[in-house]
């Protein structure tokens, strides 16, 4: 019983501190309104300065067709990059250390609630 108590308690320390049930759509929607000079996302967005990110989470990297992505995320998207939670919150945190010569130029999200707030919301999209 102890081992498996063990188990259970490693495996929920291993996982990051951010989760998509934790958190809030509409407060992500209002995290996101920095990210809106360049993403668009919603029924009729399109790709602006940055891709438009519907449908992103679960996505692979570099979806959008239409989209001219830097050659680092081209790299990144032919060595098998998916958006889930682990990689986004890595990204939205550091974007230029996840991914070195992005052309990303926000420089990230300090809180892990905004993060997980984000999240939740492009979740919805």
């Amino acid at each position: 019983m102890r081992l498996i108590q063990g188990l259970l308690l490693s495996g929920l320390l291993s996982f990051p501190a951010v989760a998509l049930a934790e958190g809030d759509p509409e407060k992500g929607e209002k995290v996101f309104r920095k990210c809106r000079a360049c993403h668009a996302v919603g029924p009729e967005s399109k790709d602006k300065t940055g891709p438009a990110l519907n449908g992103i989470l679960g996505a692979a990297a570099g979806a959008s067709a239409d989209f001219k992505y830097s050659k680092a995320l081209q790299n990144a998207a032919a060595e098998g990059l998916v958006w889930d939670e682990e990689s986004l919150t890595a990204f939205l945190t550091k974007p230029r250390d996840f991914l070195k010569g992005t052309r990303m130029s926000f420089s990230g999200l300090r809180k892990e609630a905004d993060i997980a707030n984000i999240i939740a919301y492009l979740g919805q999209n």
